[in-house]
């Protein structure tokens, strides 16, 4: 891969809790998500620290919020908790999750025109 964008944004993704009384992820997490796990990424998938990729169908969640804040918008439109921050559920109603956007201070890619 050869990256040759800087993004405007990074993310970070931390679960926060389950829906359900759970004391960890056994049974209720199919991808082991835990109270407390972080993931990174500015355009691509995120990841944690061990290198290991967010759940698939909560990135279907995600990808549109993250886009939405990449085209200037305003989570807080979306019910987010600020203009940079909102607070989902994973697909199967098992997982709370945070997503925090932070400007990176770079050129918009489509206004700064990078794909001509």
């Amino acid at each position: 891969m050869k990256k040759w964008y800087d993004e405007e944004y990074a993310f970070t993704i931390e679960v926060l809790g389950y829906l359900r009384e759970a004391d960890g992820p056994e049974r209720l997490c199919r991808n082991g998500e835990e109270i407390g796990d972080h993931y990174h990424c500015t355009y691509g998938c995120p990841v944690n620290a061990q290198g290991q990729g967010i759940c698939s169908k909560t990135m279907l969640l995600l990808f549109p919020l993250m886009e939405a804040i990449r085209a200037g918008g305003d989570l807080e439109n979306l019910g987010g908790d600020s203009p940079t921050t909102k607070t989902v559920v994973c697909p199967d109603g098992c997982v709370l999750f945070r997503l925090t956007a932070a400007p990176l201070g770079n050129e918009n890619f489509f206004k700064g025109r990078f794909y001509e």
